[in-house]
């Protein structure tokens, strides 16, 4: 066969570098999803972990382990008791019906929460006995000690 009678191959190459510029623009994208997430994005869809964190961070909140707009930490120990209380019902009412990385964070956060709580109560007592608390709650020292938490809701 002459060289002009031979069969031309064409390799198209093209979809290949097409095929790479869409997967990196799906990585970057995703990496985006991420961050958004992580920087306090709302999330796509909202999950069985997203609820527990947000039951768990209302309970921190009002154990005085978040502060508030002005800096304080909030102690409301009923509040605090009742959002543990139905993260336990949660778990009850749940049980079997969780995968092994659900029931581990619920089973996990309940304990922390639980340790936490014991925690503050232990300290407030400490302060009421040492009279550096009155029992409603209020200091009667000469005024408010930087960074103490506030009692009551």
């Amino acid at each position: 066969m002459a060289e002009a009678d031979k069969p031309k191959i064409i390799v198209d190459d093209d979809w290949k570098s097409a095929a790479r510029a869409e997967k990196e623009k799906l990585a970057q994208a995703e990496q985006a999803k991420k961050q958004a997430e992580s920087q306090g994005g709302v999330p796509d869809k909202p999950s069985f972990d997203h609820l527990v964190n947000l039951m768990a961070s209302q309970a921190l909140m009002y154990l005085g382990q978040i502060p508030d707009q002005s800096g304080r930490g909030v102690v409301a120990l009923d509040i605090a008791k009742m959002q543990i209380d139905l993260l336990a019902v949660l778990e009850e009412k749940t049980k079997g019906n969780l995968s092994e990385d659900e029931s581990s964070l619920l089973k996990g956060v309940l304990s922390e929460l639980r340790a936490i709580f014991v925690e503050v109560y232990d300290a407030i007592m400490k302060a009421q006995a040492e009279g550096r608390l009155a029992p409603d709650g209020s200091n009667p020292g000469a005024g408010p000690i930087a960074g103490s938490p506030t009692i009551g809701r």
